[in-house]
């Protein structure tokens, strides 16, 4: 980790080589500020769950999910839990595949085995090579092999915009740290100082979506980590605010497109 909290799983050339892997161990609790990189990025963990936000969307990924960036797109990526962070950057000019956005992919059995015999062969820690045992022959057909496995899960990322008025920002983190608080606005209003319908318009006005909407993402956000820890539906049904398992995955399945238990599915 680099001392000013920047991302240092950058590699600034993949030499003749269309990837180069880098891998780092990102401490519970610590996120990297927004940055943005020129090659194509597959953020993944080898260990642990790491989270990735990119252009207003929360992406959670266990060691079964990992995430297309798109050269130039700002990111900013972070693990509540810890993780073995890897990152495999590769050229735009020698990538054969195109994703139009961030895209979850799904890491099978194989593709993890790859990733693991790519990174023991050219490995950069903080920009520093660490050495290579491939030669260009084998690490080409390695990663045609990667290019071909790379498998999109088609799901819609959560999460919503912060609001910046102060008075639903108070609002808005309150719920980030207690998803399963139900007080609605009118009960919220004198603490936010301002009346539910001012908080209303705010909401809808600063993120795009109503308060209820807004908060419905901030549940499930907050379900991803836990879902991808392994824990039972019912316990993270009541943990973020759902009365009943069954409203909570109805819920997941209408704002992602998918089920819980097939999101994080191999």
């Amino acid at each position: 980790m680099s001392p000013n909290g920047q991302d240092p799983l950058v590699a600034a050339t993949t030499g003749p080589t269309a990837m180069v892997l880098a891998e780092g161990v990102v401490p519970a609790g610590h996120w990297f500020e927004r940055h943005r990189h020129p090659q194509h990025q597959i953020a993944w963990a080898a260990q642990g769950v790491l989270s990735v936000e990119v252009e207003g969307g929360l992406w959670v990924l266990p060691p079964t999910r990992a995430l297309w960036i798109p050269g130039g797109t700002p990111h900013r990526t972070g693990t509540s839990g810890g993780a073995a962070m890897r990152g495999i950057f590769v050229e735009p000019d020698r990538c054969r595949v195109a994703f139009g956005g961030p895209a979850l992919l799904r890491v099978s059995g194989l593709l993890h085995e790859l990733f693991d015999y790519l990174t023991a062969g050219d490995m950069y820690r903080v920009r520093e090579p660490v050495g290579s045992d491939l030669d260009a022959a084998r690490r080409a057909r390695a990663e045609a092999v990667v290019f071909d496995l790379l498998e999109p899960v088609e799901v819609i990322p959560v999460g919503a915009p912060m609001p910046t008025d102060p008075r639903a920002r108070r609002v808005a983190e309150a719920l980030l740290r207690d998803p399963a608080d139900d007080r609605t606005l009118a009960r919220f209003a004198p603490e936010a100082a301002a009346s539910p319908r001012t908080l209303a318009r705010v909401f809808l006005a600063e993120t795009g979506i109503t308060f209820g909407q807004w908060r419905t993402q901030a549940r499930l956000a907050a379900s991803l980590p836990l879902l991808a820890a392994g824990l039972p539906v019912a316990r993270i049904a009541d943990r973020v605010g759902y009365a009943t398992p069954s409203a909570y995955v109805a819920a997941f399945r209408r704002a992602v497109g998918v089920s819980p238990g097939r999101y994080f599915a191999r």
